[in-house]
């Protein structure tokens, strides 16, 4: 074999490899301990000349055309690739809609002719990082936050829990108490209050957060600070607002549901004798994950949780949280490139053929392509 094989011998070996989720698309090539690229779900509307949100569809056809203009950008402008011929890993959420998942590979496979597609699902191959077979993955994007425990290597649907407690709930709630707070803060955008949320908000200690609930807490508020915004002017960012932006995690709602209890629930769900075992390994990833404060403070939720009468039967003394090798926003896309570089792309992958002759993508929620399985 020579030394240097030429930039096309190289380039043919390249799976790209994408995560597309509802705020951020993670892009990259198997093989790779990081995607490339990480940017918004978003591109330009040609009629509009304003920037959709690629979830933000209003039919099927608007869809394809959102689909059809974001891969080209994704295509041309940062992986410099042509998508003819060339296989694609997909990491998706096992409750993504199925309209988008069909318009997806309508678009790859018949606009864009690639050769194959893998789609893996992102709770499972989170797991390819750690090399582990069995853990509790609590998946907290912008939407929603999904726990669903995976036990040898399988996902153990019927115990999914799923919530409205994620980056955007964070943003009504900022929003609401930059309003109310008499600052003079208005008409902020999507961007601004997730830049005030990354840089000025954390997570307080469980004990802290029980103060500000009472009329006089006795406890000293951290600093505010400024926050410049629309380069001319500055607002301030009152303390107690960057401690208690992300309580509506851990306020539960009119059924006693929140963070903690979606995990404590998702574990009662499954066989008694792999409770344990979940509750000492549990994975979170996404973006809202990485918020400063957040892991300890779910750990002490959960100790807090058991005390109630709900989760007696549960016998559990440890919570362990892992650790994975990479930033917590693109623990699945790493997963999804381990997997893109292994055999399985060229047995589970559906290619194209396949997929002319079906005109459809394979479902676990199909009872056709389960009984297909057995």
């Amino acid at each position: 074999m020579p030394i240097y094989e030429g930039i096309g011998a190289i380039t043919e070996k390249l799976v790209v490899v994408m995560d597309i989720g509802t705020a951020y698309t993670k892009l990259g090539f198997s093989g790779e301990f990081s995607p490339r690229y990480i940017l918004r779900s978003e591109v330009r509307c040609k009629e509009t000349g304003i920037m959709r949100n690629i979830r933000d569809y209003k039919n099927e056809r608007d869809l394809y055309d959102l689909l059809v203009d974001f891969l080209h950008v994704l295509y041309f402008k940062y992986v410099l690739l042509s998508p003819k011929d060339r296989p694609v890993v997909i990491v998706e959420s096992l409750l993504c809609p199925t309209v988008f998942r069909e318009t997806l590979a309508k678009v790859l496979f018949c606009h864009y002719e690639i050769s194959m597609m893998l789609v893996v699902p992102s709770h499972l191959v989170c797991l390819a990082s750690l090399g582990i077979d069995t853990a509790l993955v609590l998946d907290m994007g912008f939407s929603e936050a999904v726990a669903i425990p995976v036990c040898h290597g399988l996902p153990v649907i019927h115990a999914w829990q799923a919530l409205p407690f994620a980056s955007q709930a964070v943003h009504l709630n900022l929003k609401s108490m930059l309003t109310t707070s008499n600052t003079g803060i208005s008409n902020l955008t999507e961007w601004d209050l997730e830049d005030i949320k990354v840089r000025c908000c954390f997570v307080t200690p469980r004990e802290r957060s029980k103060e500000f609930g009472k009329p006089c807490p006795s406890l000293t508020v951290c600093p505010d600070v400024k926050y410049p915004i629309q380069g001319s002017r500055s607002i301030t960012i009152p303390g107690k607002i960057r401690e208690t932006a992300f309580e509506v995690f851990f306020e539960e709602d009119n059924d006693h549901q929140c963070m903690s209890t979606m995990i404590l629930d998702a574990i009662l769900k499954v066989n008694l004798d792999l409770r344990l075992q979940l509750a000492e390994n549990i994975v979170l990833m996404g973006g809202t994950v990485m918020t400063p404060g957040l892991k300890s403070r779910l750990k002490e939720e959960l100790y807090e949780q058991l005390k109630n009468e709900r989760y007696s039967k549960l016998k559990i003394k440890v919570f362990k949280f892992h650790s994975p090798p990479c930033k917590d926003n693109y623990t699945a896309w790493l997963g999804g490139a381990i997997y893109g570089c292994t055999e399985l792309l060229g047995m589970k992958g559906l290619s194209r053929e396949n997929y002319l002759k079906e005109n459809r993508l394979p479902d676990w929620a199909n009872m056709r392509d389960n009984l297909r399985t057995l």
